[in-house]
């Protein structure tokens, strides 16, 4: 039996994974331990739970990689300061002192932090460090379920590259071209995303869900900045940029050539303006990563795509290269955020480096993305007892029969089932369930439950084989990475009066069947759902549907905002007491809100009040 253990960390998400022969075992963020969101830390909960669930000390681990090389990234800090000097000093001042003190030694750095796992972990020598972007493309290809494919990866940025396309083959993986630093398609849609006044490497989502609200009124002045070839490949205009060597993305002219000052988040409301804005980059946005993926296609005539980095989790564009039929088929690691680079690091040791062969599976190899933590029934009731939960414990067929009723009555239910995903997207397993035919329910959930902006889409979970009959979709979306149009059977369109309100107001209109998951340009972001890779989900849904005879429900991540994804059934009921939802569900377990103390009630809605 051989051990790989794979880390990220020390920019954001970070994450480790465990796998025993090749095979993917466990994996997890830092972030759903510490509860503090994108940690960038050392991974140290995330690695102790993965070697708890492969049942090993750490000393018994055959080899660890690293997912970027620390040098490499160091030799591009330093070229960019040179090349910018004398712009950028004070960036330069302010980020040497730790590249010095701790980054340029970060093996004896990760060496240290290994020995607190297992004091009998004596010998750096079985420590190993990937390339960034071959950490992308392994995790996007290794598990994918093809013996062949491109691999396009587009990020903000790893040591120098920031863009890479690279071919697949049964266990070979070869990089064949990069863009480099400081021209990034992922730093250009990170400069709107502050500059619309959210927050960089987490608010490009927000970005992403603003944009229909708003039309692409800028696309010509956001041309100034980006020079985009034919194939897709682009260069970016640095005197509209701050991010090489300054404190911020953007800079005076880059106001001046929009108009307007970067939106103050505290002080200043969403107006058109973002909305037009936002329109604008997506479709730009959209525009490169078809021409990038039509050129690659012709140039290597491979008919499948895998996708990974940052800019993968875009998922409008990546449902638009799907409905161009560029590929036969496409398939996006779940975790392709730098999280999947501790995946996909330890996957090119073991296929590349170790040589070890490979037989695609062609339902895939990351088992539905639940890869992280579980807790038994008795460790659940253990637990909620010990924070004086009232619950009643069903059977299985009646607890699916009873939540499906529950949602039914247009209730809002937390649901904490089985193992934790890995990734962004809550998939079934930490997920925050409604009636999709709800016309208040995205207000509701957004404004009572989550505690965010009430302009954000909900997703569908779909049952697969009832795909089609919802949406224009033909292909499976197992890990919501896609975005369709609702079928135009189910949509209600908006009259002339409608289309006129302003953006946000849209979403008072009722648009289809299922307005709570239909965003206000008719588009939807999917999840398919099948019984092979989680049976109690798709029961529930199936058995919603029999109830209802719709087989969808409303499907977003079990937190708040600001918060990671729940981790425990601690944090399952701080978040249930903490927020208007109305019922929770975990293990075997129902909570009604009602037979809540309502002084801990009340203890808990302060506690998130104030935070």
């Amino acid at each position: 039996m051989k051990s790989i253990l794979g880390i990220s960390a020390f920019y954001h998400d970070s994450a480790a994974c465990i796998l025993i022969d090749g095979k993917i075992v466990a994996a997890a963020q830092e972030e759903r331990f510490t509860r503090i969101k994108h940690d960038p830390s050392y991974p140290h909960n995330a690695v102790e739970f993965v070697l708890r669930f492969a049942k090993l000390k750490l000393s018994e681990v055959d080899q660890i990689i690293f997912f970027e090389k620390p040098f490499l990234k160091f030799e591009r800090l330093l070229e960019t300061y040179v090349g910018f000097a004398p712009r950028g000093f004070i960036s330069f001042a302010k980020a040497m002192p730790l590249w010095i003190k701790e980054k340029l030694f970060q093996k004896n750095l990760i060496y240290q932090k290994l020995r607190e796992h297992d004091e009998n972990y004596k010998s750096d020598e079985n420590i190993f460090f990937s390339d960034h972007h071959l950490s992308h493309a392994a995790s996007a290809f290794f598990p994918s379920p093809y013996d062949e494919a491109i691999v396009l990866t587009a990020d903000g940025v790893g040591e120098w590259a920031t863009t890479t396309v690279a071919i697949g083959k049964a266990n070979k993986l070869e990089i064949k071209k990069e863009i480099h630093f400081p021209h990034s398609l992922g730093l250009l849609y990170s400069a709107f995303t502050f500059y619309t006044g959210f927050k960089v490497n987490s608010g490009e989502y927000k970005l992403m869900g603003l944009a229909p609200y708003g039309n692409p009124t800028y696309e010509d002045k956001i041309k100034k900045l980006i020079d985009i070839k034919d194939d897709g490949t682009f260069k970016l205009d640095q005197s509209y940029f701050n991010y090489a060597t300054g404190l911020t993305m953007t800079n005076k002219k880059f106001s001046n050539l929009f108009g307007q000052n970067p939106r103050n988040p505290e002080k200043e409301n969403i107006t058109q303006f973002h909305m037009d804005i936002a329109a604008s980059i997506q479709k730009v946005t959209e525009e490169i990563m078809i021409k990038l993926a039509t050129s690659i296609q012709q140039e290597y005539n491979i008919k499948n795509l895998c996708l990974a980095g940052g800019v993968a989790l875009n998922c409008v564009a990546n449902g638009k290269i799907l409905k161009e039929k560029i590929f036969d088929s496409i398939w996006i690691q779940p975790a392709a955020g730098d999280a999947g680079g501790s995946l996909g690091a330890a996957l090119a040791l073991w296929h590349i480096e170790n040589g070890n062969k490979r037989t695609a599976n062609p339902n895939d190899d990351m088992k539905g993305s639940y890869l992280g933590n579980e807790f038994s029934q008795k460790d659940i009731e253990r637990e909620l007892l010990s924070l004086g939960a009232n619950f009643k414990t069903l059977d299985y067929e009646d607890l699916i029969n009873k939540t499906s009723e529950i949602l039914s009555n247009d209730k809002a239910v937390g649901w904490f089932q089985g193992r934790m995903e890995f990734g962004p997207r809550a998939l079934g397993a930490r997920s925050i369930l409604a009636d999709p035919r709800s016309e208040n329910m995205q207000k509701n959930l957004n404004l009572k439950v989550k505690y965010r902006e009430s302009f954000r889409p909900f997703a569908p979970s779909v049952l697969k084989e009832d795909l089609t009959d919802w949406f224009d979709i033909q292909d499976e979306s197992p890990y919501m990475l896609f975005v369709s149009n609702v079928n135009s059977k189910k949509i209600i369109n908006m009259t002339e009066e409608q289309m006129n309100l302003f953006g946000i107001d849209k979403l008072n209109v009722k648009r289809s069947e299922i307005p709570a998951v239909t965003h206000v340009d008719y588009s939807a972001r999917i999840q398919t759902v099948s019984k092979n890779t989680n049976r109690r989900y798709y029961d529930l849904i199936s058995k919603f549907k029999e109830k209802t005879g719709c087989p969808i429900l409303v499907n977003t991540s079990f937190n708040v905002r600001g918060e990671p994804i729940v981790n425990s059934p601690t944090d399952a009921f701080n978040c249930f007491m903490g927020t208007e939802l109305d019922y929770l569900v975990i293990g075997n377990c129902i909570l009604n809100k009602k037979d809540q103390d309502k002084k801990l009630i009340k203890n808990y809605l302060n506690k998130f009040e104030l935070d």
